[in-house]
């Protein structure tokens, strides 16, 4: 989860970056999980109120597949910055909201694969599998692509993945995942490409949501659907 803005701001400024700076986000390109990375460092840039930032698609690998001149060696110093951020608490979904949310009218996304959703898989930061009891599933992974090694967002893929999973743009929106780390490329999706009008993110997760044992947890009944089928 977030460290408290002082210690971020400290941290941000001894990489020399001040509140006048556009900071480009490179992930690696090799994965969808790194792009989740990145998305996080975005968010996290967005949650300190600093707008002048960017992702770059296809990370590393597609800035070398492209030729373009690579650095190598010790890295450079910088020298220290003043950097004040402003806290955007409206793009961070605490516990106690996303516990309201499954009575309000706010939706709740689960960045995770499908198996993780049903709750066939478990993650080691989660005590229990399954999701939160109304969550949809919107699996992070399926908005990344891959061209000749290279991972990068399809953008072409975004309207009909929020369409399956029957979202509204102009409800207020919380993505989850384990740790808030897949959970970020969702956010990043919806909130600065899709058009919603306001996406949070869920950084305590399932992680942070399965640690109390009154708290509700979805698993799928594996065969019911094969059951009603018989009737159908």
């Amino acid at each position: 989860m977030l460290p408290p803005t002082a210690s971020l701001e400290r941290l941000i400024g001894s990489l020399g970056i001040g509140n006048d700076n556009t900071v480009v986000i490179v992930p690696a390109g090799t994965g969808p999980t790194d792009f989740g990375s990145a998305a996080r460092v975005y968010w996290t840039f967005r949650v300190l109120g600093h707008d002048q930032v960017t992702i770059l698609n296809g990370g590393f690998a597609g800035w070398r597949a492209a030729g373009f001149e690579v650095a190598s060696g010790e890295a450079a110093d910088f020298d220290l910055a003043k950097f004040e951020g402003a806290l955007q608490a409206n793009l961070i979904a605490t516990l106690e909201e996303v516990e309201e949310a499954r009575e309000s009218q706010a939706q709740l996304v689960d960045a995770r694969p499908s198996d993780y959703f049903r709750g066939e898989t478990k993650s080691p930061a989660a005590k229990s599998p399954g999701t939160i009891p109304g969550a949809r599933n919107l699996p992070h992974h399926e908005f990344i692509g891959q061209q000749d090694e290279i991972w990068y967002l399809n953008a072409d893929r975004i309207a009909a993945q929020v369409n399956e999973a029957e979202l509204d743009p102009n409800a207020r929106t919380i993505s989850f995942c384990n740790t808030g780390h897949w959970a970020a490329t969702d956010w990043f999706v919806l909130s600065e490409l899709a058009g919603f009008q306001e996406v949070a993110l869920y950084d305590g997760s399932m992680s942070e949501w399965s640690q109390d044992s009154s708290r509700p947890i979805q698993v799928a009944r594996k065969g019911l659907g094969k059951i009603l089928n018989l009737f159908d």
